[in-house]
């Protein structure tokens, strides 16, 4: 009867431990954890540092867990939340693959954006130009986006054309 007890309750134990992990909260190979606060993990940080010191790439860390190179500051106004952008961009996956571009200009809430552009284009000012290298918790997370896969470092080079 003990016995009994004892694997009803290491089964029990074990479904409750296991049914709090599924493939969405994290998937092999791209250290995805379901993160909703916004914050980078130390993992993802560490991940994206890896990929810009295996490729020589020379960027500054902001305090918010991303990696940013300014291209060129500009000299008009800086965008807020509040802030219409139009802009100029390119989106990268770190294999070098293009998931979104537009090279005529498209207009955007700054609020409505993904984190990692709203912590970002407030970097630079009307008429400059930023690289931003995104950890998944400040893109897409875990989600799959079009072409871009769950748990994806994301790289956006942004021309900020205009601000309003």
């Amino acid at each position: 009867m003990i016995k009994k007890h004892f694997y009803l309750f290491a089964i029990t134990f074990l479904t409750i431990i296991m049914g709090g992990c599924s493939k969405t909260d994290n998937i092999e190979g791209n250290n995805c954890v379901a993160n909703n606060t916004g914050i980078p993990t130390a993992a993802e940080v560490a991940s994206l540092q890896a990929y810009l010191t295996a490729n020589n790439i020379i960027a500054s860390q902001h305090p918010d867990g991303f990696f940013y190179r300014i291209i060129t500051q500009g000299s008009g106004a800086t965008p807020n939340l509040a802030s219409t952008v139009t802009v100029k961009y390119t989106g990268t996956l770190t294999n070098g693959i293009v998931f979104d571009q537009n090279n005529t200009g498209a207009s955007f809430f700054l609020s409505q954006l993904i984190l990692g552009w709203r912590k970002g284009l407030p970097l630079i000012q009307k008429g400059g130009a930023i690289l931003l290298y995104l950890p998944p918790s400040l893109g897409y997370g875990c989600s799959s986006i079009g072409a871009i896969p769950p748990g994806s470092n994301l790289i956006f080079s942004i021309e900020l054309i205009n601000v309003q």
